[in-house]
């Protein structure tokens, strides 16, 4: 009986303490071919000429990893680091190391695909809400992906 309620307790206590990630995803049609996409979002660091919150990259590695600086508009500063890339498959994906974000956890891949004679890149995330309401944490992601793509298919049209 003693070890059914360790048991029990124990699960209890992971439960408690792990949170749900959770995801966030979108994608853009733009009518560009892939490699010119590509060349637009492919450097690590270039999010800076095509995001329109990002106002600097500096680049940097970490344990043979490449790191970037990301400096925002209005102020502040998001670490990221690439965990992955290919660029046959043109994607990459990163890791939040610091940031202002109402997020923990965030593992996230950028990638470009054929479509028809244009592209389609979708930008996905996964993370655990930090400091806010799951939505709200969702939502500001979201719109990060939302401006940032559309941000991009302008400049590669």
């Amino acid at each position: 009986m003693l070890n059914i309620v360790g048991r029990a307790g124990i699960m209890l206590a992971l439960s408690a303490g792990s949170a749900a990630a959770l995801e966030a995803s979108k994608s853009i049609d733009i009518a560009a071919p892939p490699a010119k996409v590509w060349a637009a979002i492919g450097d690590f660091c270039g999010i800076a000429q095509w995001h329109p919150a990002i106002v600097g990259c500096t680049p940097s590695t970490q344990g043979g990893m490449p790191v970037r600086t990301l400096a925002l508009k209005g102020g502040g500063t998001i670490v990221e680091k690439q965990l992955s890339r290919s660029d046959e498959a043109m994607d990459y994906s990163y890791a939040i190391v610091q940031s202002p974000l109402p997020v923990a956890d965030y593992r996230s891949t950028i990638k470009v695909s054929a479509n028809g004679g244009g592209s389609t890149v979708t930008w996905s995330g996964e993370f655990v809400a930090k400091g806010a309401e799951d939505a709200k944490a969702v939502a500001a992601i979201q719109g990060i992906y939302d401006s940032g793509l559309a941000a991009l298919a302008d400049k590669v049209k």
